[in-house]
């Protein structure tokens, strides 16, 4: 394997996946977005973001679209004195293949779906009175850069809302002492990437860019059993291929091997930090 692509996940460049992963990284997203744990960190984005009648929002990093068409729910409803809705969402992703696949599961809602690069968006400044981006600045090669970029198209005034992973916060128990830490030294960078601790520097990086009224919730997701984990962390997850692993030869088997006599005891437990950090562009 190149050292390139041990500092990129699959989620990092999806339409330089063949067919058959990409279709793959398209479920596992799907998957995610139905979690309970995973709607529970949303829910707690929303009420940072706090969409408004009106308003006009950017989901940045916008995946399959679920997020989008559900704030383009909340900024459809009419705003008192108006004679009708006059919010929309522009959703953004990378990804030509998940935009393709966000447009097939449209809704009728107020979304366009565009393809672009978070830290070089061909969007307007001050056009947005609201930015959503969910768990992709772990994803890119400048934070700083998409950041800047996030802040430039929002008006003075906008809330920016960002979520991401803190995978450096990942723990287990019920298995046999030691050897997750093990095969997660051999698994970030392929299952977990190289920025592991994305989600606790977002609150320093909203107050370096100047950002008012900054709010911070680290929401643990836990998880009681190897099927519920799998959906969010590929690591207990035996469906990713083999050669996805970089583990030396059986230790895949044996951590997996664990990971099920954990479920089947009832022992096993995961826990996941992602961090809400929200905050009010200055002007």
């Amino acid at each position: 394997m190149e050292p390139a692509q041990k500092e990129r996940t699959p989620f990092a460049d999806i339409d330089g996946l063949p067919a058959s992963m990409s279709a793959m990284v398209l479920d596992a997203l799907t998957e995610m977005g139905r979690h309970p744990e995973i709607r529970r960190v949303r829910r707690v984005a929303f009420e940072a973001l706090c969409p408004q009648p009106g308003q006009r929002l950017l989901d940045a990093g916008s995946g399959a679209g679920e997020v989008a068409r559900q704030l383009a729910g909340e900024v459809a409803r009419q705003p008192a004195g108006e004679t009708q809705p006059t919010g929309g969402v522009v959703a953004l992703d990378h990804s030509a293949s998940i935009t393709a696949a966000a447009v097939s599961r449209h809704d009728g809602s107020d979304v366009r779906y565009v393809t672009g690069d978070v830290c070089a968006m061909d969007l307007p400044s001050d056009s947005f009175d609201g930015v959503w981006c969910e768990r992709v600045l772990q994803h890119v090669d400048s934070a700083e850069g998409a950041i800047a970029e996030l802040i430039r198209v929002t008006r003075p005034g906008g809330r920016i809302c960002l979520i991401d992973t803190d995978w450096s916060s990942l723990a287990f128990d019920g298995m046999p002492s030691g050897l997750g830490e093990v095969v997660m030294a051999h698994v970030r960078g392929n299952f977990t990437p190289k920025q592991h601790d994305m989600g606790r520097t977002l609150r320093r990086r909203l107050v370096a860019n100047g950002l008012t009224g900054i709010t911070a919730t680290p929401v643990t997701c836990l998880f009681t059993s190897p099927e519920s984990a799998a959906v969010v962390l590929p690591m207990v997850n035996p469906r990713v291929p083999e050669e996805s692993w970089a583990t030396p030869p059986g230790l895949r088997d044996e951590w997996l091997a664990c990971v099920d006599a954990a479920g089947a005891s009832g022992t096993f437990l995961a826990v996941l930090t992602i961090w809400v950090v929200a905050g009010t562009v200055p002007g």
